[in-house]
């Protein structure tokens, strides 16, 4: 992942928060993962092993 996948998730993040909604992700690969915890993106959407637990959460 890139600054401009980054910059996506973020722009995904508040457009889901300005319409009273959310975002997480599910199945992210492990490189992935290291990079969204490595920038801070981790904190704003929650990463999920599956979508079951992604919805559940």
């Amino acid at each position: 992942m890139d600054s401009s996948g980054i910059n996506v998730l973020i722009f995904a993040h508040r457009a889901a928060q300005d319409a009273e909604g959310w975002l997480r992700l599910a199945g992210v690969r492990e490189s992935v993962q290291r990079v969204l915890t490595l920038v801070g993106i981790d904190a704003l959407v929650p990463c999920h092993s599956t979508v079951e637990e992604a919805l559940t959460s």
